[in-house]
């Protein structure tokens, strides 16, 4: 990893912290090598400590900085210390970006066992929750801040042979929304974005387990090509940036017009 080069610098979140979950790879390392680019400091968060640690080194490495912390998103305990890293290395959470999660078993929805059901909540929906409820304590103490979750195209129209997962993902933007409208009065901004599909470890394994699910996504997709995970943190960039002053409870599909068909 030594070496990377992070994008060009624009400047957009210069002297503010962030804070990204599942951030060792795939789109959540994106946005933190993005967000890093563009002038914040930034914690990044993921079960993968290894991958995790490779992330902050990259942003360390191309003159940014940064700091990792392993947690698990549907532990209340471990997001809450993981909130308090981030104040106390940073001082306040500027912008947070919600992205780590799973995809859950593949089988029909009558062949899932409840244990893999729950726990495709318990990280993908329970993680937003918890994470949103101790960002918020602080941005609304400090009186403002943004936050994006990572919904998906599965946030708002079916997948099929993914009911936990598209569960979750439609649980998460009404959490967006909620988030939003009780906070507009605070200097709080929620919104979401909604991947398309795009080309991630996650979604490689995805695509490897069943040919039947390979064959859906691909034939999904009117533009012809998974979506590169830089296109999908451009999004949260922008959403988390003062350029997006005025948005709140959006749900931004990113996903080249997969959805609109």
């Amino acid at each position: 990893m030594r070496g990377e080069q992070l994008p060009a610098m624009t400047g957009m979140l210069t002297g503010k912290s962030a804070l990204v979950t599942g951030a060792a790879t795939g789109i959540g390392r994106a946005i933190a090598l993005l967000f890093a680019a563009e002038g914040a400091r930034v914690v990044v968060s993921d079960v993968d400590a290894v991958r995790g640690e490779e992330t902050r080194r990259a942003i360390e490495d191309a003159g940014g900085a940064a700091v990792f912390c392993a947690a698990d998103v549907s532990d209340e305990a471990q997001v809450a210390s993981l909130i308090e890293l981030c104040v106390q290395r940073f001082d306040r959470i500027d912008c947070a970006v919600n992205n780590a999660g799973i995809a859950g078993p593949t089988a029909p929805l009558h062949e899932v066992g409840f244990a893999d059901w729950s726990r495709t909540l318990a990280i993908n929906l329970g993680g937003v929750f918890l994470c949103m409820k101790h960002e918020i304590a602080v941005m609304r103490r400090q009186g403002s801040g943004a936050i994006v979750n990572t919904a998906s195209g599965a946030g708002l129209v079916a997948t099929p042979g993914m009911a936990p997962y598209c569960a979750s993902k439609h649980g998460i933007l009404g959490l967006t929304k909620t988030a939003a409208v009780e906070n507009a009065s605070s200097g709080v901004r929620v919104n979401a974005i909604c991947p398309g599909s795009t080309d991630t470890p996650m979604m490689q394994a995805t695509m490897a387990i069943d040919p039947a699910v390979k064959k859906m996504i691909l034939r999904s997709m009117p533009g012809g090509r998974l979506g590169r995970p830089e296109e999908i943190a451009e999004a949260a960039l922008w959403l988390c940036s003062d350029r997006a002053s005025f948005v709140s409870g959006e749900a931004m599909l990113v996903d080249y017009a997969t959805v609109a068909r």
